[in-house]
């Protein structure tokens, strides 16, 4: 399996979703077609898989942000979103995945992750401790942390659709502006 992943996701980088096919996963691996379906049933579940295991190594980094017992929840909000915008993670991604808009199952798992784990277990407590220690104004976290990450990975994102970066700067500027009022000045730089 760990084969089967790690080759697939060199390939998703290289050629991108799309192009990968599944003849070039088992071209790459060596290993059969029935190998392949014996652990995964379509190239889209290996796809899955290889975003499943990138979304466990950002998890152990996130976690260890929002765990840091030296940061405020402003700073600790300032810094998840740096490390999840670090430009190899990124690039990484971005070569991965198809345009979200062009593939509506894709979209609605990015959406589900934002509202079953990204939300739960990471922004709404830090938004949380924020408004504990004063650094984060608002009577509702959970709908702010909604907001933000809806914002950020839908609406921000170059994933989902193709922009020109001129367009993403206007959306981030727009996105601080939004998060002032929160007492969350410059969360994206």
């Amino acid at each position: 399996v760990r084969k089967i992943l790690d080759t697939a996701e060199r390939l998703f980088i290289e050629a991108g979703y799309d192009h990968a096919s599944l003849q070039d996963i088992i071209d790459e691996t060596g290993l059969s077609k029935g190998a392949i379906y014996h652990h995964f049933s379509s190239k889209e579940d290996i796809f899955y898989s290889v975003c499943d295991r990138i979304g466990q190594q950002n998890a152990k980094i996130l976690m260890e942000v929002r765990d840091n017992p030296a940061l405020n929840g402003l700073e600790k909000l300032r810094t998840i979103f740096k490390v999840s915008l670090q430009p190899e993670r990124q690039a990484k991604m971005f070569c991965m995945m198809p345009y979200l808009m062009d593939n509506a199952k894709f979209l609605a798992t990015e959406m589900r992750s934002i509202f079953q784990e990204v939300v739960p277990l990471f922004v709404e407590p830090i938004i949380r401790q924020g408004i504990a220690d004063g650094s984060i104004c608002t009577n509702h976290p959970k709908e702010l942390a909604e907001a933000m990450m809806l914002l950020s990975d839908i609406w921000i994102n170059p994933i989902v659709r193709p922009t020109a970066p001129e367009e993403i700067k206007a959306r981030c500027a727009v996105y601080n502006q939004l998060l002032r009022g929160f007492g969350i000045t410059d969360l994206i730089d």
